[in-house]
């Protein structure tokens, strides 16, 4: 019987992640590698658009990712759920907890990647797990699950770890993966959707950007962050170009028009 409900939680996750892989990233690649890149050209980050081969790559690692990631949650949820933090009923914590755990969520998880990330750094690991992402060096929203298996496992990993420390709604939590995806989507965009000077602000100069993780995969160093900079400004390793780029990629005017998108 709990077998059935492996599957049968499996099967509904898979298929719920790969709708919202193709709806989010696809609807947010047409707009601005089709409708908007003309009007958005100031704004891209790289001149040159990926080519055919980048975007089918990106696509056939995401899609094991997928795979991954819905294996890793049916094991949580069904086999592990006896011991684990997550919970169904909202009354057992109450609402007031309810969307206190969206941000409990968000610096648990924005901590556990940039770790996990700089360890994945490490020269006798990047080329087993984490070349694969980094193959996409002018990223694109499809981008956002290109991962080696072995990193998708590690990205996986948050799903164990908050089941096993913070007590979580199930709900709760299927939301804040879709608002982990959506952010991860921007992130490899290519354009800066950010309005200019953002950087300087009190609330910007901790946020993570599309620029600095477009600067992180086009050098391969630095950035390290998911969702802040904060664990990048505590441990000097936020890139010294950052804000030069993000001045650079905000101006009113486009430095260079970017070649076709399939160049």
């Amino acid at each position: 019987m709990i077998w059935d409900d492996f599957f049968i939680r499996w099967t509904r996750i898979a298929g719920n992640v790969t709708f919202r892989y193709f709806l989010i990233a696809g609807t947010v690649f047409f707009l601005f590698y089709f409708i908007l890149n003309g009007i958005m050209a100031s704004r891209k980050m790289q001149a040159k658009f990926p080519k055919l081969k980048d975007y089918s790559r990106d696509i056939s690692y995401s899609l094991i990712t997928i795979l991954i990631f819905a294996t890793t949650a049916a094991v949580v949820f069904v086999l592990l759920s006896p011991y684990t933090l997550y919970y169904r009923d909202v009354e057992k914590y109450g609402w007031t907890y309810f969307y206190l755990s969206f941000p409990l969520m968000f610096l648990i998880h924005d901590a556990y990647f940039y770790w996990a990330h700089r360890v994945m750094h490490h020269p006798k690991l990047f080329k087993l797990i984490h070349k694969v992402h980094h193959k996409s060096t002018n990223p694109s929203p499809w981008t956002a699950y290109a991962f080696h298996p072995l990193e998708a496992i590690v990205e996986a990993g948050i799903i164990l770890v908050l089941g096993f420390v913070l007590p979580v709604h199930q709900a709760a939590f299927g939301l804040f993966m879709l608002f982990q995806f959506s952010y991860n989507v921007y992130g490899h965009l290519g354009y800066e959707l950010y309005p200019k000077n953002f950087h300087r602000t009190r609330i910007g100069k901790w946020i993570n950007t599309g620029t600095a993780h477009n600067l992180h995969h086009q050098y391969f160093h630095g950035n390290y962050g998911l969702y802040t900079l904060i664990w990048d400004r505590l441990f000097g390793t936020l890139r010294e170009d950052y804000e030069k780029k993000f001045d650079q990629v905000t101006q009113s005017k486009p430095i260079k028009s970017p070649e076709k998108y399939l160049a």
